[in-house]
């Protein structure tokens, strides 16, 4: 051996190189590589930066448990950070980046924070900036961000496509190892649907991590051949099941960055995928865990069974002068490996009397084999150059001096097997300790679920296969499927002999006591002392434990440090590990890309734009419009001004002096019929509507089940059985529901049918002292009288065979009708209506003038009613009926909601007409601190065309009580103040005389 890169071995293509670049330096690999694989083929040992101290980083895992090598992958809009190099596989032309080091990856001046270390230890944040003022940390939390941290995510917008699915399958396997596949297997054999799902991009598991010639190897070709025998089996590869919820419903991310999608094609390059599954057999393994010794984080240092997947799967070797620490047998087939391929190895085993068989081999292969021997500490800075070697005397009893030092490049770790029990976790189903493999288990499995393989602690071939072959034919006999020896899969020859055993010898650190920091978190850089300084502060439970050192909060959450954590706290507690149990293991295993959890909810998709159905006359004759809630609404016109600033005080003149034509289509329009109807309504409507004649429209409130107000509209009865329901924009959806929700639930013996009209009628709200003369130009032969037509009257009519529901009532406190017809006939209608009554000046005014109508008349809208309200905050006590019961009458009645201190509305006149007044802005009294919430806020505001003057609407501490009262409007933002005088919130025509008109 000659290099990193071998000659010859592992599972890449030598014939086909990739062309990428690492921190814009020219890089080759293979395919088949990850980019780690291939920085390490090239010699590239220094990958990254501690988070916290800067220290020197390489790779130390092969799977998505890696702490150490994240990457900053792609460019401009594809830039992706904290990418782990070990699950990235390599593609040409790659762009990757180190993170969290500045100039340079090699010259990186924020290492100084290593002197600082003394001071950077567990909470530091905590207790050393928090003050000298109050608000310092304000300024300190940029800095630490930008000296600590990981990677920095693009600014510019993403040009990938992303998106969702959802799947059904009989059975679903997580992990393609030699478990899952046969798991897969048998239950398609079966006759079941089975969907397999790997993270990895090629099946296997373990099994990749074999010498290409083994006969394990043969095995998997075999069994990946079988399965494309099998048609009702999937099998979704670079596939990660990031989490389990109820039901048997997994959490998928497929990802296709290899395929490199074009997104102008609709090509998506991540999936989510949603499975609901009959059934679920994890075969997800285990993540071997490391020995804790000082200075455990150099370059070159990783796990043992990372440079065995390195060696047999890319053909590279992890070192040439190799050290093994070990505690448990599992490490010994790395070394045997790695000697195999021309490696000088030394294995330095904790046990006094390692298994006779292994050590023979081992001296065989001319490995050094020191039993009852620990690595102290790892010697060199930017890459291994040794290790310290000393006598084991057991984890009570510090290592002193070290018996001798020997060179190395390599340091493999193997302190035991964890088994991936994360998404066994998810529902809440608590892992186990099994003292036999020192480690945890699941602690049972949900109705439908069951585990195989290293994830249950078998660590055999021979076991994982048989285990997976059962789950998968008796999880498809449940469902229904049955077919004899289902199960019946061969088990390599080579593999029949094992029995098992990892004897370990549980061993969590090497308590030298040399200088050197001994990480436990390689990623959030959390050392033993840092743990020992939560325990000794009295932060011991696990969860705290997590908080207060960050300890597996990383991109990694802990995979390879939390069981060693969880040891070291029980050690200093005197308690067992079952005892200190784990942190909870919540979703994403893995992190999770948030354009794959939005798929295509984006933009349009996400917010679709609703748009009225005038909204083309609106374009055609200068309208500018404005985003109400999803709803695209006319803003203000161009004849009236270029700015809204100008337009809506012309636009209100128009309806104050003659008559205007507004766009009220996003109304929220319900259609209520049945025996029951009118029950309903008076049930849900705080005032009565069972006496309600036909032909008759009334304003109606209703709360929410705790006693405040959810909506406010007019509701007309069309005949006995059938009403017109309308709601304000922003609550249509809610109030729709609402009642639904009410029939389907409360009131299920109600013989009531709802049905949402919002998009099949258009509506229009004609308004202004001319309204009843330029409807009846519009619709000469239709009598309009006030006698026919009163306020709060309705009619249904027709303009030349075309419906027409004509409801006279006011939102603007003028004489107003508002005219609804089928949205196709829309435009026709209105501009019928305009052409009609041009002789008496009608004019189109926007929402910015209609919102300023009702101000002045004193209506409350969607800036007052914002689901904190009661009927008597609002003015409209008045109006619940005393003798009826309606939703939200008990829970109205609480002390808390009658006091006579709450924010209630007001008017408010503005003293200074030279300043602003914003809504907002919070309201104090003269003289009193502007500080914290005052006495209330302005929830609207307006220039009044009628006054000449600001006024506004707002909720103040006690309402009318302090009518004439001065107040000040501050707005902190700005630090403005302006002073205004409370009044009633009914500017204009108190006494109703226009509206009756």
């Amino acid at each position: 051996m000659t290099a990193y890169r071998l000659s010859r071995g592992g599972r890449i293509d030598r014939r086909r190189p990739v062309a990428f670049l690492f921190d814009g330096k020219p890089q080759i690999g293979f395919a088949g590589d990850t980019i780690a694989s291939a920085l390490l083929g090239n010699g590239v040992m220094l990958l990254g930066r501690g988070f916290k101290y800067h220290r020197p980083r390489g790779v130390f895992a092969a799977g998505p448990e890696e702490p150490n090598a994240l990457l900053t992958l792609g460019e401009a809009g594809r830039r992706e950070p904290n990418i782990a190099a070990t699950t990235a596989e390599l593609v040409d032309g790659i762009v990757a980046q180190s993170q969290n080091r500045w100039p340079s990856l090699a010259l990186d001046l924020m290492a100084i924070n290593q002197l600082a270390a003394p001071v950077l230890g567990a909470g530091f944040y905590y207790k050393t900036f928090m003050g000298p003022a109050k608000k310092s940390w304000m300024r300190y939390e940029p800095l630490i961000r930008r000296a600590a941290g990981l990677g920095k995510a693009g600014v510019a917008a993403d040009p990938d496509r992303y998106e969702g699915r959802h799947e059904f399958t009989d059975v679903l396997v997580i992990g393609a190892g030699p478990a899952g596949l046969a798991a897969a297997i048998a239950a398609g054999r079966s006759g079941a649907r089975v969907l397999l799902v790997e993270q990895d991009f090629a099946l296997g598991g373990s099994l990749l991590s074999e010498p290409a010639g083994a006969l394990e190897a043969d095995w998997l070709a075999e069994r990946i051949a079988d399965l494309g025998r099998l048609g009702d089996v999937t099998v979704l590869t670079r596939t990660t099941a990031f989490g389990l919820y109820d039901g048997n419903t997994a959490g998928l991310t497929e990802r296709r960055d290899h395929e490199r999608p074009d997104p102008a094609s609709g090509r998506a390059r991540q999936v989510t995928v949603t499975v609901r599954a009959g059934a679920i057999i994890f075969a997800t393994g285990a993540i071997e865990r490391p020995l804790v010794l000082a200075n455990n984080d150099r370059p070159g240092v990783m796990l043992a069974s990372a440079a065995r997947t390195y060696l047999n799967r890319f053909g590279v070797a992890s070192g040439k002068r190799i050290v093994v620490a070990t505690n448990n047998d599992s490490a010994y087939r790395a070394a045997f490996d790695l000697a195999d391929a021309g490696a000088a190895v030394t294995i330095a085993d904790l046990r006094a009397a390692p298994d006779e068989i292994l050590a023979a081999r081992a001296r065989a292969k001319g490995i050094a084999l020191l039993p009852g021997t620990a690595v102290a500490e790892v010697l060199g800075r930017r890459a291994v150059a040794g290790v310290r070697l000393a006598d084991w005397k057991g984890e009570d009893q510090p290592i002193g001096s070290a018996r001798e030092s020997i060179e190395a490049d390599s340091v493999l770790l193997a302190g035991g097997w964890s088994p991936t029990v994360h998404l066994t976790s998810h529902r809440g189903i608590k892992p186990v300790w099994r003292e036999d493999i020192a480690t945890f288990v699941p602690g049972g499995f949900a109705a439908g679920q069951v585990g195989a393989g290293a994830v249950i602690g078998t660590f055999t071939l021979a076991g994982a296969i048989l285990e997976g072959a059962t789950a998968g034919a008796r999880s498809a006999q449940a469902l229904g499927h049955d077919r004899s020896g289902a199960a019946d899969i061969a088990i390599p020859a080579a593999d029949r002999g094992e029995d098992g055993d990892l004897r370990i010898l549980p061993a969590w650190r090497i308590p030298s006591r040399r200088h050197g920091k001994a990480f436990v978190d390689l990623q959030n850089d959390v050392t033993v002392d840092d743990v020992t300084q939560a325990w000794r502060e009295g932060y011991r439970a696990v969860e705290h434990l997590k908080r207060y050192t960050t300890l597996g909060m990383g991109t990694d959450q802990g995979k390879t440090s939390n069981i060693n954590a969880l040891a070291l706290m029980a050690g200093l507690s005197g308690a067992e590990i079952a005892e200190v149990g784990t942190t909870t293991f919540r979703p994403p295993y893995t992190p999770v890309a948030l354009g794959a959890l939005a798929g295509r909810a984006v933009g349009a998709h996400f917010r679709p734009v609703r748009r009225s159905p005038l909204h083309d006359w609106h374009v055609a004759n200068g309208a500018t419009f404005i985003e109400a809630g999803p709803w695209l609404r006319a803003w203000y016109y161009a004849w009236a001004g270029a700015t809204p600033a100008e337009a809506y005080i012309k636009e209100m003149e128009v309806v104050r002096r003659g008559v205007g034509i507004a766009d009220v289509s996003t109304l929220g329009k319900i259609d209520v019929q049945g025996p029951d109807a009118a029950e309903l309504l008076n049930r849900v409507y705080v005032n009565g509507f069972l006496k309600l004649a036909s032909g008759k429209a009334r304003y109606g409130v209703m709360l929410h089940d705790d006693g405040t107000v959810l909506d406010d509209g007019t509701t007309t009865r069309l005949s006995d059985t059938r009403f017109f329901m309308t709601t304000t924009t922003a609550q249509a959806g809610e109030v729709m529901s609402w009642l639904e929700y009410l029939l389907q639930t409360a009131w299920k013996d109600l013989r009531v049918h709802v049905s949402s009209l919002t998009d099949e009628w258009a509506g229009m709200s004609v308004s202004g002292p001319k309204a009843r003369e330029a409807l009846q130009l519009a619709l000469p032969g239709e009598d309009l009288s006030g006698e026919r037509l009163p306020y709060m009257g309705a009619i249904e009519t027709a303009l030349e065979g075309v419906p027409l529901r004509i409801i006279r009532l006011s939102f603007s406190g003028e004489l107003a009708y508002e005219v609804f017809t089928p949205a196709d006939y829309g435009i026709a209608v209105w501009q019928h209506i305009l052409t009609a009554a041009a002789p008496l000046g009608m004019k189109p005014y926007g929402l910015e003038a209609l919102a300023s109508l009702r101000i002045e008349k004193g209506h409350v809208a969607g800036l007052e009613i914002d689901h904190r309200n009661t009927l008597a905050d609002l003015g409209l006590a008045k109006m619940a009926g005393r003798e009826k019961s309606f939703v939200g009458k008990s829970l109205m009645q609480r002390p808390n909601l009658n006091r006579e201190d709450r924010w209630s509305l007001v008017g408010l006149e503005s003293l200074e007409p030279d300043k602003k007044v914003r809504g907002g802005s919070i309201l104090f009294a003269p003289g009193e601190e502007l500080k914290g919430h005052g006495h209330g806020y302005i929830t609207s505001v307006t220039w009044s065309v009628e006054l000449d003057r600001t006024i506004a609407l707002a909720l103040y501490d006690g309402a009318l009580k302090h009518e004439g009262e001065e107040v000040i409007a501050a707005f902190p933002l700005k630090d403005e103040q302006v002073r205004l005088r409370i009044v009633s919130p009914h500017f204009i025509d108190r006494e109703g005389k226009r509206l009756h008109a």
